[in-house]
C-alpha cells in the first residue's frame, strides 16, 4: 500500500479490520435491453453505432457524409458505404472507415450507369429503419436496399437485400478510401471466378504522425458472379482485374476501387464477408474464414455470441433501479457499454513487433481517457486494464516513449502532459498485478527527465525550463526538442500532476529519494498563479481575484484573458487556434490541481470564496461539460467540506446534458469517456485518477452492486430514503460494513474487498463529510 503525506484526509481506521461481506445481486432480466448504441449519434457525440465485440478490431456500420467521425450519424445525412473498422468518440478528422462496400442496382443494368463516386452514390436512408443494438446494425436505403451487419473479432458479415427484380444484376463496389480520404496509395485484386476482392492501402492516422497500412479480403456468398473488374473516377470495366492507385498531380485524390456484379441471388439477398488485418491480406482472409466459416448461416450465431460477450463484460454490475425512469437506466448501461469499445485489441495485428503478449491500440487519447474511462475499466475489467497498461509499456520498449495518444498503430499528437504516467500510477495505487512496476518507473522517469527531439507526439517539451525555472514559459526557448510551442499554463499544471504521480510510484517502490524530488516538483503549478489577476466578462468584473497566467522566461507576466478558450469566447485547439491553455480556459484550468486542492483553496481565499468560484464557473457559461477537464470540477465541493453541493451540481448535468436521446451527449464521447462519467455519477463514486480516492456522492439508483472480476467480492452501494424523483439527493449519514463512515471519500479496497456502503438520503444538506479531517486527501506543501 502506498503511503502518502496529506494535509488532511488520512485513511479511516476501520479499513484495517473490515472483513468483506458478499451480498446477493439484484438481477436484471437482460441489461442489453438498456443499451442503445445510438446515444450520441448526433450533436457531435461521434459514437460508433454499429456492431462490435468488446475492444474488437472489426466494427462494421453504415458510413454517412455528415457527422461521420464514428461512421454513422442520425443527422439526416446520406449513406456512402458500409465499412468494417472504426474508432468511437474521436474528435477532429474522421478515423478509419477503410474500404467501404456499397451495394446498388445500376440503371439499365449497365455498369457504366452505376454510381461509383462518393458524391454521386451517397443515398439517403429511411430514418425509421435504423436498428442498432450490441452485435447488430440494420438500415434501409431509400433505393430499397436493406443492409444488416454483424461481426466477429476481425471480420464483418453483411447481408444486402435487394428489391425483387427479374432483369437486374446487383453490383457491389469496394472503394479504396477511408472516411477522411487520407489514402496515399492502395491496390485491389479481383478474382474473376469467385469475385474475391483482396488488397491494401496506406492511410494517415486521423490525429497523429506517420501512416499505416491496412489489408482487406472480401468474399461473397448466396449468388453467382456475373462479371467484375475495377473502377476509376466514374467508370468501371471488366479489365484489368488489378489496380494500383496513388495520389497524382498536386496530390489530387483519385477515387477508385473494385466491383463485382451478381445474378441468381437467393431470396434477393447477397452476403459479404470482409476480413481486416494490419499484417497482410492473406491474414485477413484466414481470420475471416476461421471466425465466419459458414457465412450463409453464421449471422445469427455471431449476433448471439456478441451479445453474450457484452453480457459477460457488463455482468460485474447490477442495479436495483428503485423505480427510476428507464431513460436513466439506458443512459447508464449505454455509457458502460461505450467505455469498452476502445482501446482495441490488436493482438497479432502489429506489423512492427510481437512481444507475445496482448497488444492494444487506439488510445485515443489518454488526455481524455485517463480521468474516468481507465479508472472505470480498472474496476469492471481489470484484466483488460492490465493488458492495456502492459501494451503502453510495450510501446515504450519498442518506440522509446510512453504514448499520450496512439491510434492506427501510429503516434498520436500529445495534447497536454505525459498522461500515460497517470494511467500507470492509477493502476499501481489500485493494486493491479502482472505489471512490471520497475519498468513503469523507468518509463515515467524518462518522461520527466528526457526531452525527445519531437515532443509533439510523445514525452514532454520544455524540460530545460521545467527543471531550471519550475514552470513552462510563455514563448519558451527550447532548442532541445520541437513541438507546438503553446499551452504553457496547461502543460505546467499537467507536468506538475504527472510528477506527483511519479512521486507516488517512487514512494511505493521504496525510492524515497525520487519521491522527495518529484513531490517537490509537483508544486510547480504555483509559479503561474498571479494573485492580483482579475477576470472581466462583457465589461463586468466577476469579483474574483487570482488566476493562472502565462509567464515569460525572465519571470515577467504575460497575459491570457481568463475566459479565452471557453464557451463564452472561441474554442482553442491544438493547431488552428493554439493558446496557453488547451481546449479550455484559465477559468477551467484553475481548478485542475488534484494533488494540492487544500493549497489551491487557500490561494483562492478559503472555502467560501472557493465555493463561490465553483458556483460562478458552473452557472455563468464558462464550464464546458462537453470536455473532460470539467469532469472533476463537478465534485470539487468535497474538498471545501461541502460534498452535498457536488451531488447537487451533478444533477444539473444529468440528465440535461447526458441522457438517452440521440443527441444525449454534450460533445465528443472520447472513446467512452463521456459514458464513464455518467456511470461514475450514477453509482455515486467519482475517481481521482492517479490517487486511491473515490469521492462519495448520492447514487442515481436505489442499489448498485459491483463484483470484482479479480476477487469475486461484491461491493454494494445501498440507499435508505431513496426516491425516484430525486428529491432526496443529500447524504445524511453513511455506514461502511455497518460502521459509521464520516469521510466524503473511500479507497479502492471498497471494490476489491467487497464492502457494503449504506447511505441515508434526505432533502436537505447535512453535516456529513464537512469536517476538515473528513475531506479527501490533499498534499499541502506551499511553494517557497
Amino acid at each position: 500500500m502506498v503511503l502518502q503525506q496529506f494535509l488532511y484526509g488520512t485513511p479511516h481506521p476501520i479499513l484495517l479490520i473490515i472483513v468483506p461481506i458478499i451480498f446477493p445481486l439484484v438481477i436484471c432480466a437482460d441489461v442489453l435491453q438498456f443499451v442503445d448504441p445510438l446515444i450520441g449519434s448526433t450533436n457531435g457525440g461521434n459514437v460508433f453505432a454499429g456492431s462490435t465485440r468488446p475492444y474488437a478490431l472489426a466494427k462494421p456500420v453504415a458510413d454517412v457524409n455528415g457527422q461521420n467521425t464514428g461512421g454513422f450519424a442520425t443527422d439526416g445525412s446520406n449513406i456512402t458505404g458500409f465499412s468494417q473498422v472504426h474508432d468511437s468518440g474521436t474528435g477532429g478528422n474522421p478515423s478509419l472507415g477503410n474500404f467501404p462496400l456499397f451495394p446498388q442496382v445500376c440503371e439499365g443494368d449497365e455498369v457504366n450507369n452505376c454510381k461509383f463516386l462518393i458524391g454521386e452514390r451517397a443515398t439517403p436512408y429511411v430514418e425509421e429503419s435504423v436498428v442498432a443494438r450490441p452485435g447488430y446494425f440494420e438500415v434501409e436505403l431509400v433505393s430499397g436496399i436493406k443492409a444488416t451487419m454483424t461481426s466477429s473479432e476481425h471480420a464483418a458479415l453483411y447481408k444486402f437485400e435487394f428489391p425483387a427484380s427479374d432483369d437486374q444484376h446487383p453490383l457491389v463496389l469496394l472503394d479504396l478510401t477511408d472516411l477522411w480520404q487520407s489514402r496515399q496509395n492502395a491496390t485491389v485484386i479481383v478474382d474473376s471466378e469467385s469475385g474475391r476482392l483482396k488488397g491494401n492501402g496506406t492511410f494517415l492516422p486521423s490525429f497523429g504522425a506517420g501512416s499505416y497500412v491496412m489489408h482487406f479480403c472480401v468474399d461473397f456468398f448466396g449468388a453467382e458472379v456475373l462479371d467484375n473488374g475495377v473502377w476509376v473516377n466514374n467508370r468501371g470495366g471488366v479489365e484489368p482485374k488489378e489496380l494500383f492507385v496513388t495520389r497524382g498531380f498536386n496530390l489530387f485524390y483519385l477515387e477508385a476501387g473494385g466491383w463485382v456484379r451478381f445474378s441468381n441471388l437467393v431470396n434477393n439477398t447477397l452476403t459479404a464477408r470482409t476480413g481486416i488485418s494490419f499484417i497482410s491480406a492473406d491474414q485477413a482472409c484466414q481470420r475471416a474464414q476461421e471466425e465466419i466459416s459458414e457465412p450463409l448461416s453464421d449471422f445469427d450465431r455471431l449476433v448471439s455470441e456478441t451479445e453474450d460477450a457484452w453480457r459477460e463484460k457488463l455482468s460485474p454490475v447490477s442495479i436495483d433501479a428503485g423505480g427510476v425512469n428507464e431513460d436513466f437506466q439506458t443512459s447508464f448501461w449505454s455509457g458502460l457499454y461505450r467505455s469498452m469499445i476502445s482501446p482495441q485489441n490488436y493482438t497479432d495485428e502489429n506489423p512492427y513487433w510481437n512481444s507475445g503478449i496482448p497488444y492494444f491500440d487506439s488510445f485515443y487519447c489518454l488526455w481524455d481517457a485517463f480521468r474516468v474511462q481507465h479508472p472505470l475499466l480498472t474496476i469492471l475489467d481489470p484484466n483488460a486494464q492490465v493488458q492495456m497498461v502492459n501494451a503502453l509499456l510495450d510501446i515504450y520498449k519498442h518506440e522509446g516513449w510512453l504514448p499520450d495518444c496512439h491510434m492506427s498503430l501510429s503516434k498520436g499528437w500529445t495534447q497536454g502532459g505525459s498522461n500515460a504516467d497517470v494511467v500507470l500510477v492509477d493502476a499501481y495505487v489500485k493494486n493491479l498485478t502482472g505489471i512490471d512496476w520497475e519498468l513503469a518507473l523507468e518509463a515515467i522517469i524518462q518522461d520527466a527527465e528526457v526531452e525527445p527531439l519531437e515532443w509533439s507526439y510523445h514525452g514532454r517539451g520544455g524540460l530545460q525550463s521545467w527543471k531550471n525555472l519550475s514552470y513552462i514559459p510563455y514563448l519558451d526557448f527550447d532548442p532541445v526538442g520541437f513541438g507546438t510551442n503553446s499551452r504553457s499554463i496547461s502543460r505546467t499544471l499537467e507536468y506538475a500532476y504527472n510528477d506527483y504521480c511519479l512521486a507516488t510510484l517512487a514512494q511505493g517502490l521504496a525510492r524515497d529519494d525520487l519521491y522527495d524530488k518529484y513531490v517537490s516538483r509537483s508544486a510547480n503549478w504555483q509559479r503561474l498563479w498571479k494573485s492580483e489577476q482579475n477576470s472581466i466578462i462583457n465589461g463586468n468584473d466577476t469579483g474574483f481575484v487570482g488566476f493562472f497566467q502565462p509567464k515569460y522566461q525572465n519571470g515577467t507576466w504575460g497575459y491570457q484573458d481568463p475566459i479565452a478558450c471557453s464557451a463564452l469566447a472561441s474554442f482553442c485547439s491544438l493547431t488552428t487556434n493554439p493558446s496557453e491553455t488547451f481546449e479550455a480556459s484559465v477559468w477551467q484550468y484553475q481548478f485542475l490541481v488534484p494533488q494540492s486542492m487544500s493549497t489551491l483553496i487557500s490561494l483562492m481565499g478559503a472555502e467560501v470564496s472557493f465555493i463561490q468560484r465553483l458556483d460562478f464557473f458552473h452557472t455563468s457559461g464558462l464550464a464546458d461539460i462537453s470536455n473532460e477537464p470539467v469532469f472533476s470540477t463537478v465534485y470539487l465541493y468535497h474538498y471545501a467540506g461541502r460534498p452535498a453541493l457536488s451531488t447537487k451540481r451533478l444533477h444539473t448535468y444529468i440528465p440535461s446534458s447526458f441522457n438517452a436521446s440521440h443527441d444525449g451527449l454534450p460533445g465528443n464521447d472520447d472513446s467512452g469517456s463521456m459514458g464513464a462519467f455518467v456511470v461514475f455519477g450514477m453509482i455515486g463514486l467519482f475517481p481521482i485518477a492517479g490517487q486511491d480516492v473515490y469521492l462519495i456522492s448520492a447514487p442515481f439508483f436505489k442499489q448498485v452492486n459491483i463484483t470484482s472480476p479479480l476477487t469475486g467480492n461484491t461491493a454494494q452501494v445501498n440507499t435508505v430514503g431513496f426516491d425516484a424523483s430525486y428529491e432526496n439527493i443529500y447524504i445524511q449519514n453513511v455506514t461502511v460494513n455497518g460502521q459509521p463512515w464520516t469521510k466524503s471519500w473511500i479507497n479502492h479496497a471498497f471494490f476489491h474487498e467487497g464492502w457494503t456502503m449504506e447511505l441515508v438520503l434526505g432533502q436537505q444538506e447535512s453535516e456529513w463529510g464537512t469536517k476538515l479531517e473528513d475531506r479527501p486527501p490533499s498534499w499541502g506543501a506551499a511553494m517557497v
